[in-house]
């Protein structure tokens, strides 16, 4: 019988942790190899903040579009230069441990997708502690109906999101989109380093501005639902990449490979990428260079969808 958070009957490994080991397993800049944990911060928000600078300056954008009646509900559009409504769609949520980030200053892979023809979408919602986490993924669930009902023609769309920004997409996969009276074309999801069970966090310094509970954490936790359903997937044929660095720490790999097994079990269409020599921040801040592994897997998931 499988249980929330484990994967089966065996206790989760992060139980058995002291809490300085978990506050530890879950502080990705701790594991960081190149640079000082400062440091790689400083590089991670330096490179976001002139990606978006570049994306920007091309013209090729709609800025703070509102998806949605509140004030953060915003997001920026990229646009390849050849515009037409018939082409893939890329939405972007970033991370920050659902307490920091901004769409503001992460347009990191927006000029190598829209090069090759991908409008690039990246999506603002509250962060804590003025957003919950089920603010927060109803936010998510919000922004990719506007853009499906923006974009009807649309030859997919393709959900991608780093560290925190991951699980809030992956939590569209269980997503009730009857309710929002439009189901949204969704050809595939890049996974970045993320944290699919978000128990863990309850015992570490993260969840101080979420306050997340048990029933919070179980019910914002895509691994608690997927391992809780008894019918296959509704969109089997969506392609998902759980990707993991080779430098992020030992819980966030055991994250990202419980929820593909998990994701396999299900019937989903799913693979592992682990990306060698990367750590939790280069995996995402590399995005800025066409030829990167991971840009390359993006683009070819895309066109081969498509």
């Amino acid at each position: 019988m499988n249980v929330p958070g484990g994967g089966c009957e065996r206790e989760a490994p992060w139980k058995r942790m002291r809490k300085e080991e978990l506050e530890n397993q879950y502080s990705p800049s701790r594991w960081v190899v190149r640079l000082g944990a400062e440091e790689a911060l400083r590089t991670y928000s330096h490179i976001g903040n002139e990606a978006t600078k570049s994306a920007r300056a091309t013209g090729r954008s709609l800025l703070d579009v509102h998806y949605g009646d509140g004030e953060g509900e915003k997001l920026d559009i990229y646009f390849p230069a050849a515009v037409s409504e018939g082409l893939p769609f890329l939405i972007f949520f970033h991370g920050g441990f659902w307490q920091s980030g901004s769409k503001d200053t992460s347009a990191f892979m927006v000029s190598p997708l829209t090069a090759q023809g991908v409008v690039v979408v990246i999506v603002a919602y509250d962060i804590a502690p003025k957003g919950t986490l089920d603010q927060m993924v109803d936010q998510v669930t919000q922004s990719i109906v506007f853009v499906q009902r923006q974009y009807p023609g649309n030859q997919g769309i393709y959900l991608c999101g780093h560290s925190a920004g991951a699980h809030l997409a992956a939590m569209m996969l269980v997503a009730n989109w009857t309710k929002h009276g439009v189901t949204p074309n969704l050809k595939g999801l890049f996974l970045m380093s993320g944290i699919y069970d978000l128990e863990p966090i309850m015992h570490t310094s993260e969840n101080a501005p979420l306050l997340t509970t048990l029933q919070d954490a179980q019910r914002n936790s895509p691994q608690w639902h997927l391992e809780m359903a008894t019918t296959q997937p509704a969109g089997p044929a969506c392609r998902i990449l759980v990707i993991v660095g080779q430098h992020d720490s030992p819980e966030f790999h055991r994250q990202s490979r419980e929820f593909y097994q998990t994701l396999r079990r299900g019937g989903w269409k799913a693979s592992l990428e682990e990306l060698h020599d990367v750590d939790h921040f280069e995996i995402l801040w590399n995005l800025t260079q066409k030829d990167y592994v991971l840009t390359q897997i993006i683009l070819k998931t895309i066109f081969q969808e498509s």
